[in-house]
């Protein structure tokens, strides 16, 4: 009998009919479902009057083909930036807003981001905005007032300035390039903040002192600070380097040194290099320090300690009758015995307990704004970090480890890092005069210590060295 076929064949077609109506409308539905070009970052809160931001934006499906972010206020939207063409998956494309040339006005504004990748869909939606963010316009620049200032002040010297701001989110000093941080000071209703600053030894006297402060849309304002700038000389010595002392000094100093380098090269690392990065320690130290005073009255020298070398002495290193090499010593070298006692030179927190390359065994000690002592080349230490100390106290004792020739304390005055002349902060004269005096003429509480007198600036003579211990 003949088999009956048709049926069969008929019902195979309208399966794979259905399968291709099904897979075609799934295709299309999966193409249809994939999502667009999608922003990953926002911009910021406010516009200022010159605001820079990246919009971030990745397509899940294709590439990104066209980015167009515009501001709109008041109904009116101007276009910033447009970028067309495939760029890949993801975008970074940086915006830059001109306040003043778009016609923006203080007020709330909207950021929009319009994008669309090359992916094709059956049908697309191009109509509108992936992304749409708020914004503040704010143009006015925050407002610096001088409250009072140290009036005197020299290259390796510190001072301080107290001023108000207004409408800033954050506020520092800054002198030539180097920035100083400021802290709220007093009455929280009166608004002063006060800083720190130091002047390094070679600064440029047509340098800058000057206070500025940004706000959250980046507006920018400086002021100037009314200090007179005085001279300071610093001495110069040569120190002669002898072999013994490499021997000893480049395989502790440099251990992973190249077996075909000589020791006089391993010195010169050890003398520009780990200098280099015990200098950027310091900056990174100085950077966590309490935003309230911690010290009162002047600074302690050791008990009995003489000076052997001076701040900011220019010394040239001789090896063989050559110079080799020339660096500036920072801080005071100060011996008496082998293994002294090695006090704090005043009240604070210990931030830090470490070897730090050419300074060995080194504690650096926290006052607060800024101020920090350094103690270095020590034999051994009697604190850790956290520790509070009180003006006096045992903190370890002198030695010679790091890049030092004899038994000695190495001890530096630090403002944000920056080394000045610890002559100034043992001198309770100077402390009342520049410290305590600016305080009292701006109306703000004083540093316990550092009360003002109404006396003329004067300038103490650095102590000469009296021989050659030093590094």
């Amino acid at each position: 009998m003949p088999q009956r076929s048709g049926p069969k064949i008929w019902a195979l077609l309208f399966v794979v009919l259905l399968l291709g109506v099904v897979g075609s409308v799934s295709y299309l539905g999966w193409r249809q479902s994939t999502p667009g070009v999608q922003a990953v970052a926002t911009p910021p809160r406010f516009l200022g009057q010159k605001t820079a931001f990246t919009v971030v934006v990745e397509a899940r499906g294709g590439n990104v083909a066209q980015v167009d972010v515009r501001v709109v206020q008041n109904t009116k939207s101007t276009s910033v930036v447009k970028q067309e063409g495939a760029r890949g998956g993801r975008l970074e494309l940086p915006v830059a807003v001109d306040s003043a040339a778009l016609g923006l006005r203080e007020g709330a504004a909207t950021v929009e981001v319009w994008a669309r990748d090359d992916f094709w869909r059956p049908l697309r939606r191009d109509d509108r905005a992936i992304a749409a963010y708020p914004v503040t316009v704010d143009l006015t620049p925050p407002k610096i007032e001088v409250l009072a200032a140290t009036h005197y002040i020299a290259p390796g010297g510190s001072g301080l300035v107290a001023f108000r701001v207004t409408g800033a989110a954050r506020a520092d000093v800054t002198a030539g390039p180097l920035t100083f941080r400021s802290f709220a000071f007093g009455p929280a209703d009166r608004g002063a903040r006060v800083a720190l600053i130091a002047l390094p030894w070679d600064f440029d006297p047509a340098a800058p002192l000057t206070i500025r402060a940004t706000d959250e849309a980046g507006n920018a304002a400086a002021r100037g600070i009314p200090a007179e700038l005085l001279p300071r000389k610093f001495p110069r010595d040569t120190i002669e380097i002898r072999e013994p002392f490499l021997q000893a000094k480049v395989p502790e100093l440099l251990p992973q040194r190249p077996p075909n380098q000589s020791l006089v090269d391993g010195f010169l690392v050890i003398n520009r290099d780990l200098r280099r990065q015990a200098e950027e320690a310091k900056r990174r130290i100085g950077a966590t320090s309490a935003d309230k005073p911690l010290w009162e009255g002047p600074f302690v020298q050791p008990r009995n300690s003489k000076v052997f070398a001076n701040f900011a002495e220019l010394r040239t290193y001789v090896f063989g009758g050559h110079e080799i090499d020339r660096q500036v010593h920072f801080g005071y070298d100060l011996a008496s015995t082998r293994q002294s006692a090695v006090p704090a030179a005043n009240k604070g927190v210990v931030a830090f307990v470490e070897p730090l390359t050419i300074y060995g065994n080194t504690v650096v000690i926290d006052h607060g704004l800024g101020l920090q002592t350094l103690y270095a080349h020590l034999s051994s230490t009697a604190v850790k970090v956290g520790d509070a100390v009180a003006k006096g106290q045992e903190i370890g004792r002198t030695g010679s480890t790091g890049l030092a020739i004899g038994d000695h304390l190495h001890y530096e005055v630090l403002v944000n890092g920056v080394s000045v002349t610890p002559l100034e902060w043992w001198d309770a004269k100077w402390i009342r005069d520049r410290i305590g005096k600016p305080l009292k003429e701006a109306g703000l509480p004083e540093i316990s210590g550092a009360e003002a007198r109404d006396e003329d600036p004067a300038s103490r003579p650095a102590p000469r060295a009296s021989r050659r211990r030093g590094r």
